[in-house]
């Protein structure tokens, strides 16, 4: 099996814990049940018959399992897998030198995949529905086409955003799997295994709060239990009670919510600059010195499953429930 990347990844020591905490295969994998069921069943078919497994788009926030629920495909079918972010992808060059190295069965693994040009997705359309390239030879009157076979593979996009998703693009992918919010009985369970792996001693009760402030996000749940678990090496004895836990989460300035302070100084912005809103998502994003992409994709969704924010045609605005958790009087209504 080969294992390729094709784009910047985290430093060396963050990479391999990333790495290590990753579950293996399906039956590791928590939570997400309908889509393991599925997929699992798509695997088993892909097997028997020899074949490349149809491609596969997976859709959801940041940190809820895309990246490794491609590893397990690509362990599960036994094959190669080559990563790449799509805005790294920028000449119709670069995807074809992937595509006609790829082995028979190879897993094609494209990250933010609604960022790539539309120069690559002309490339990308025979290869996904045929397996050919279409390669273009001089110009003019004398230009022709040069068909190249390519062996058959599975293409396994990860998006954040499908609506960015071009409709031609969006159809040739076979199976669509949209991740949820997990359960904080479900982020429990991966804290506990997590912690296992990490050779931590942790508390029932410790792993619970853990799960309870890590919004709905796995790869929440194990930035902080690192972070208790220096705290617990640091300033204690190594092992993570509920003492322990509560003593970095106020250090990190996690409320009960799992909002940290970038999430309750968007409320606060809201509500003390722009009066509660509406406010344009440029306007926010300068206001907050972040990028409007990182706002809408990273900041924003779980304060939208909270009911502290709204989207409106007029911009953001913050509810009575954002107003209650950052302590600001409930706004009141113009009267004409």
């Amino acid at each position: 099996m080969t294992e390729q990347f094709l784009a910047p990844s985290l430093r060396p020591e963050e990479d391999d814990v990333e790495r290590s905490l990753r579950p293996g295969s399906l039956d590791e994998f928590v939570g997400q049940e309908r889509i393991k069921e599925q997929l699992e069943i798509a695997l088993q078919a892909s097997r028997a018959r020899q074949e490349a497994l149809d491609h596969v788009l997976l859709v959801g926030p940041p940190g809820l399992g895309k990246t490794s629920l491609t590893y397990i495909v690509r362990e599960e079918l036994a094959v190669g897998i080559r990563c790449v972010a799509g805005p790294a992808l920028e000449r119709k060059g670069d995807m074809a030198a992937i595509l006609t190295a790829l082995e028979p069965r190879d897993v094609l693994f494209v990250d933010e995949i609604h960022r790539l040009s539309s120069a690559v997705e002309e490339v990308l359309y025979p290869a996904l529905e045929d397996f050919r390239l279409d390669i273009i030879v001089g110009q003019g009157h004398a230009a022709r086409t040069l068909t190249l076979e390519i062996p058959p593979f599975t293409l396994v996009g990860a998006t954040t955003r499908t609506g960015l998703l071009t409709t031609p693009l969006r159809d040739r992918f076979g199976m669509t799997f949209r991740l949820e919010y997990y359960e904080p009985a479900e982020l429990g369970v991966i804290v506990r295994r997590s912690a296992g792996i990490l050779g931590v001693e942790i508390d029932d009760e410790a792993a619970d709060e853990i799960a309870a402030r890590s919004r709905g996000t796995p790869r929440v749940a194990n930035r902080i239990l690192r972070r208790v678990r220096d705290v617990a090496e640091v300033r204690h004895e190594g092992k993570v009670t509920t003492e322990v836990t509560a003593e970095a989460l106020e250090l990190l300035e996690v409320d009960a919510y799992g909002l940290e302070r970038t999430d309750r100084q968007l409320l606060q912005a809201i509500v003390e600059r722009f009066d509660g809103g509406p406010v344009g998502l440029s306007t926010l994003a300068v206001a907050l010195g972040e990028e409007p992409d990182t706002v809408e994709d990273v900041y924003e969704p779980y304060l939208l499953q909270l009911g502290f924010l709204q989207r409106t045609p007029r911009g953001r605005v913050v509810t009575k429930l954002g107003r209650a958790h950052v302590g600001a009087p409930e706004k009141e209504e113009a009267l004409f």
